[in-house]
């Protein structure tokens, strides 16, 4: 019982980190109505178009560029500096004076922010034994759609006054350093003084397939999950649905997400973390097709979407899980980090193959089959990662592992 008491601590503040990604992920979407409708800043549909598209890369440039660093020079370091980058850089905006300063600070928080992320992951699966660092993962992703939740919430209480949302959330981060720097242990090291951790060995010989597998599926993965979050409503308004169902619909999606997360974790350390992926994934190509079928009953239409929810979510989560099964602790950071930071590029092109279908009015019901079109890509992807793979071959012998 006493490791478990030792890890809670630290596993909580870790979901408090990817909470708030979470606020990230919803902030510029709750307050852009404002903005455009008081011009506020310069703001109009164009430039707020820009803002989440750059926002977006620098967070993808940040897990790029930042997961490296971590596996150098200390995860627990790297948690510190970049959650007080963000939390100063967003409290930042409250002052903002025009559209350009906006936008510069939101693309470096970005960049302290895209880091957050994989450092986290990696950070809790060195922190549990390796037979629960499925449903470790999973569950501490569940801070991420808490985190949109909330704001979300938070939002409905504060708007009109969009600067004291980015203050809350700036402060809230503040507060996150003290409690970081005082409950998170230093994570050991294992064998980065005989080998150092470097983007080239993410492309070395005997990691290369895993690779373009792993940054495949989560292209794919985020795709889906941004291009649904976006675009879900308006699909369901070329539906024939009402507005209220089509918020509705939004709403239940991401409870559903919440409920796969914790569902999958479990699954996936019982039954192997790429099968369950794969099994995920196929699962949301055949709910999203049937998605575009519509339902008279409303009743069966909310299930059908909390049911989709909670598999395509999870499957996401589930690439990150996988990754960490893949890749030797010293070089685990950089890992996620390029699966996370070349899944933002899926993050920008799923809304806008969506945003694009709306235009030309084949949103409905050819969305839904470029999602599930999407999803069975991504199996493909994870299939052609060895089942048995030299990087699980090195980290059975790893110190760090052995010892957990």
């Amino acid at each position: 019982m006493e490791p478990i008491r030792r890890r809670f601590w630290p596993l909580v503040l870790c979901w408090v980190i990817v909470a708030l990604d979470g606020f990230d992920l919803v902030v510029l979407g709750t307050v852009i109505p404002t903005l455009l409708s008081t011009r506020e800043l310069g703001f109009d549909a164009p430039a707020a178009t820009a803002v989440a598209t750059v926002g977006l890369v620098g967070v993808g440039v940040g897990a790029l560029t930042v997961g490296p660093l971590a596996d150098r020079y200390g995860r627990r370091l790297c948690l510190l500096l970049c959650v007080t980058v963000f939390s100063v850089l967003t409290l930042a905006i409250v002052i903002a004076p025009n559209l350009f300063v906006f936008g510069l600070l939101r693309v470096l928080a970005g960049l302290a922010l895209g880091a957050c992320l994989p450092v986290t992951i990696a950070y809790v699966t060195d922190l549990m034994p390796r037979e629960r660092a499925g449903r470790a993962t999973t569950l501490t992703m569940t801070g991420y759609h808490a985190g949109a939740v909330l704001t979300a919430l938070l939002a409905l209480a504060v708007i009109p006054d969009w600067r004291l949302l980015f203050a809350i959330g700036g402060v809230a981060g503040l507060v996150t350093v003290p409690l970081i720097r005082l409950a998170l242990p230093e994570e050991r090291r294992g064998r980065q003084g005989e080998e150092r951790p470097t983007v080239r060995r993410l492309v070395e010989r005997r990691y290369l397939t895993i690779s373009i597998g792993v940054w495949a599926a989560s292209f794919m993965g985020l795709l889906l999950v941004y291009g649904l979050n976006t675009w879900l409503p308006q699909l369901m308004r070329d539906a024939g649905y009402g507005s209220t169902d089509s918020l509705g619909l939004l709403l239940v999606l991401n409870a559903g997400a919440v409920t796969g997360l914790v569902l999958a974790g479990v699954v996936a350390d019982r039954s192997g973390t790429k099968r369950v992926a794969m099994a995920w994934f196929a699962l949301s190509a055949v709910l999203l097709a049937f998605l575009s079928i519509r339902l008279e009953d409303v009743a069966m239409l909310y299930v059908a979407v909390f049911v989709t929810g909670v598999f395509v979510f999870s499957a996401q989560v589930l690439v990150y899980a996988f990754v960490t099964q893949l890749y030797p602790p010293e070089i685990r950071s950089t890992a996620l980090g390029f699966a996370a930071g070349i899944g933002r590029l899926g993050a920008i092109v799923g809304p806008a193959i969506t945003g694009t279908l709306v235009s030309l009015g084949f949103a409905y019901p050819g969305g839904f089959y470029v999602f599930a079109a999407t999803a069975l890509l991504a199996v493909g992807a994870l299939a052609i990662i060895p089942s048995r793979t030299r990087a699980k071959a090195e980290t059975a012998d790893d110190p760090v592992i052995a010892a957990r």
